[in-house]
């Protein structure tokens, strides 16, 4: 799929069917986080592929309990010593997202967690910060891609804000 279309038509979704996601496209999942891009090129970020706890992560969150019905998440460990890490979040979750999007897949995300039973249960180091939980799966229903979005003339403005102008 064109990076573009891509972009233009993915859903954020938490309902998901049962079928499974081959392996070979959660590796692709796991392979755009790797390649994302870090501030520093520091590459500080871990991730914790969750396949059979699912009701574990959903009842050790405080808003996503609707991973129970995923085929797998992905946790996004970061490291909160760089200043940039919530950064580098959003953009390795935008390219799993993404990439997930390209096969058929689809994704939710939810940072509301318990956090002490959450570090327990996955093991979560101290000094990494549990910043971001995917859940991936097939949609329940087919999608239409379309998207309610405010007008780019109503978001953008030409070099000083207030300042409406065509591009």
């Amino acid at each position: 799929m064109d990076a573009f279309d891509c972009i233009a038509t993915k859903l954020d979704v938490r309902e998901f069917s049962r079928q499974k996601v081959p392996s070979e496209i959660k590796s692709k999942v796991l392979e755009a986080a790797r390649l994302t891009g870090t501030g520093l090129n520091t590459q500080h970020w871990r991730f914790i592929l969750v396949q059979d706890n699912l009701k574990r992560l959903a009842d050790d969150s405080t808003s996503g309990g609707w991973v129970s019905g995923a085929d797998f998440a992905v946790i996004v460990l970061t490291n909160p010593k760089y200043n940039f890490h919530m950064i580098d979040a959003g953009r390795v979750m935008q390219n799993m997202q993404l990439a997930a999007w390209n096969y058929g897949v689809v994704s939710g995300v939810f940072t509301g967690i318990k956090e002490a039973q959450f570090r327990s249960d996955f093991a979560i180091p101290k000094e990494l910060n549990p910043t971001i939980v995917l859940g991936f799966g097939y949609p329940v229903r087919k999608l239409a891609g379309k998207k309610s979005r405010m007008a780019l003339g109503e978001l953008v403005f030409m070099e000083k804000y207030g300042n409406k102008g065509q591009l």
